[in-house]
């Protein structure tokens, strides 16, 4: 079952919400940055909790920082200096994270109104990114298809392009599974041996290092708190968790690569993948204070945690990196599932 409901408008053109829903999950999208609004899962003892992050208001999607929920490209995460070369040729893009590029520049992905299409449990949003967008060659077609299905929200991404660029498409959904508060206390499992180091503006060195001693490693279980406390000098550089941790080979196609479990145990969400890589994110950043959460409640740090899965960041500068170019002809997919257990 599908909703649709008005949300806004942006200079005379309506944004909407679109509502998926079945027995145990609602899952709110917009099209206003293909955002996942709201996910609602129902618990065993009758409880319906809020498990992501977001607005009440299409003003604070636009004007507060942070994504939340966003889709993010061209390329997801950051590119050093925002600076590359492809095929001989130098190409510039705009630096909106200090010296360097984040998340697709000053009008990236999550800025568009999306064009809409209903498909019984899925929700199709589609764009087109012209030539020059931001800095990056070629027209990229892309799309991002939501489904719902029984506890699974499943995300599908498309794209194609005239020219060859780079596209690293992710979501910034951010995950708090006990609906308030901060999230030191959730326990996480990542199926990853190996990290991306990075300098002081979190740009990685061209080293891929292995997890083993470090607050990376979280192959068993452990609090986040282990990933966001102490002096490790990466975790410093970082304010806490902001890294790109690398999965294990296990193979081509979509594995379980990360388990989250609620604090008081009653919600786990599983994280499936096609992608080499995801980046941990522990709300470093939220603080807004004009930009109170849904319901009015104050944004405070480290109020929620990121799993952006990706490729490696700032990959089209680095030949060790996974490849993240795509050139005409070819295709770009790939899928995320997030599962959702009341356990």
């Amino acid at each position: 079952m599908t909703e649709k409901k008005i949300f806004g408008e942006i200079n005379g053109r309506e944004v909407s919400l679109y509502i998926l829903k079945n027995d145990c999950l609602e899952v709110t999208l917009s099209d206003y940055g293909a955002t996942i609004v709201r996910v609602r899962l129902t618990l065993k003892n009758g409880e319906v909790r809020d498990l992501v992050r977001g607005y009440d208001s299409l003003d604070s999607y636009i004007n507060a920082d942070g994504y939340l929920g966003a889709v993010v490209g061209r390329v997801g995460n950051r590119i050093c200096r925002g600076k590359f070369s492809l095929d001989g040729k130098d190409y510039e893009l705009y630096c909106n994270n200090g010296v360097n590029h984040l998340h697709g520049g000053k009008i990236g992905f999550d800025k568009k109104i999306y064009d809409t299409v209903i498909d019984g449990d899925s929700v199709i949003f589609s764009a087109t990114s012209p030539d020059g967008e931001e800095g990056y060659p070629g027209k990229l077609d892309y799309s991002v298809k939501y489904t719902l299905s029984g506890i699974s929200l499943r995300l599908d991404y498309y794209a194609v392009t005239d020219k060859a660029t780079p596209v690293n498409l992710t979501n910034h959904v951010y995950f708090n599974l006990m609906g308030s508060g901060t999230v030191y206390s959730h326990r996480i499992t990542v199926d990853a041996d190996r990290y991306i180091p990075t300098d002081d503006t979190l740009i990685p060195t061209g080293e891929i290092a292995q997890v083993d001693g470090t607050p990376f490693d979280f192959r068993e279980e452990k609090y986040l708190s282990a990933g966001i406390l102490g002096s490790h000098k990466d975790i410093t550089l970082g304010g806490g968790l902001d890294h790109c941790v690398v999965f294990t080979d296990r193979g081509e196609g979509m594995h379980e690569r990360v388990k989250v479990t609620s604090p008081d145990g009653l919600v786990t969400l599983k994280t499936y993948t096609d992608m080499p890589a995801v980046q941990l994110y522990s709300g470093n950043f939220l603080g807004n204070k004009d930009h109170p959460f849904r319901g009015g409640e104050k944004q405070i740090k480290r109020a929620a945690f990121c799993l952006e899965t990706e490729a490696m960041p700032d990959s089209v500068n680095h030949a060790n990196f996974t490849n993240t170019v795509l050139r005409p002809g070819e295709e770009y997919k790939t899928s995320t599932v997030y599962e959702f257990i009341a356990n």
